[in-house]
């Protein structure tokens, strides 16, 4: 699987799911979509009311040349919230910079008020930032919660007792909402 090799040469390994889970998604889940091209590779799952991306990795040839915008904007177009996962600041790691410039630029905003902490297959807590945009630029962050708990459910944790022997994101353990 030549995608998967793209995607885990670029995600962190904390971030990347086991090939198989993978596969059985982009196999199993209805709502659940692989786009891939020379430029980019898109994996993402469409729910009714909004979608989560996964993984949006842009060829390191063809970034800055407005490939990852146009991705969005057609995403934009369905109507939904767009939820997406991405890795706080690193001051020492300029992709985190990058990446978290590349959302707000497209109008992304972050949750700040959900805080979500996974564990990664040693135990080890990391953390992740929630950004989304919204069509409804006012969308409460309680709903913004509710959506990703789903995402949790239906994709993180899609199988994840076969291929990883627990859920890897409860939502119940992984997500929390500050007053």
């Amino acid at each position: 699987m030549e995608w998967y090799e793209r995607l885990s040469e670029y995600f962190p390994e904390q971030e990347m799911k086991d090939p198989r889970q993978l596969q059985a998604l982009i196999e199993d889940k209805d709502v659940y979509h692989k786009e891939e091209t020379e430029d980019y590779l898109l994996l993402y799952a469409e729910f009714p009311t909004f979608l989560f991306i996964d993984y949006l990795l842009i060829n390191p040839e063809t970034r800055g040349k407005g490939i990852g915008t146009k991705l969005l904007n057609r995403l934009k177009e369905k109507g939904k919230t767009i939820i997406l996962e991405v890795e706080p600041i690193d001051r020492e790691d300029e992709d985190t910079w990058k990446r978290v410039n590349f959302y707000r630029k497209n109008g992304f905003v972050k949750a700040d008020r959900i805080q979500y902490r996974r564990e990664d297959d040693s135990g080890e807590t990391y953390e992740m930032k929630i950004y989304y945009w919204s069509p409804d630029q006012d969308e409460p962050q309680e709903v913004i919660l509710e959506k990703m708990a789903k995402a949790c459910q239906e994709i993180h944790n899609f199988r994840a007792k076969r291929y990883y022997g627990r859920d890897v994101a409860d939502p119940d353990e992984v997500l929390d909402l500050k007053q």
